[in-house]
């Protein structure tokens, strides 16, 4: 079985200001197959540090209409501690998005690397405000 490289993102919306916004360019992207979605979980931490996970089924049935279609196929990929961590970090009253997915666009490339026997050593992002400015320094507008 071929599987992309795995990755996952924690998305805060300090305030709990959090309104769906962002599904239809997720789901541009799991329609185009560009990702396949594992897990999707919301973690939520009141004001006194209480902390709240659910699953999209969990949460307020509005909102998790608008979640329903990109839900994950493995639940609980994330664990219990994954979860405390993750809020561990977060800001009283807030909300994040924990989000797991499949690099579907890499599948290929990353099975040939196994296949030749390569080995991932190292894997990386480059913060987006080190890349605006690495942009502008060159004079290319972003």
């Amino acid at each position: 079985m071929t599987v992309g490289p795995v990755e996952y993102v924690v998305i805060a919306f300090p305030g709990s200001r959090f309104n769906g916004d962002v599904v239809p360019a997720l789901a541009e992207l799991v329609e185009q197959g560009t990702v396949h979605i594992l897990d999707l979980v919301f973690v939520h931490k009141s004001e006194d540090g209480t902390m709240t996970v659910g699953e999209v089924e969990a949460l307020d049935p509005e909102l998790g209409a608008v979640f329903a279609r990109l839900e994950g196929d493995i639940d609980d990929l994330l664990n219990d501690d994954d979860l405390n961590d993750i809020a561990a970090e977060m800001a009283p009253n807030s909300t994040a998005a924990v989000l797991v997915w499949e690099n579907l666009w890499a599948a290929r490339f990353a099975e040939a690397v196994r296949a030749s026997g390569g080995e991932l050593v190292d894997s990386g992002r480059i913060p987006h405000e080190i890349v605006l400015e690495a942009l502008a320094y060159s004079g290319i507008e972003a």
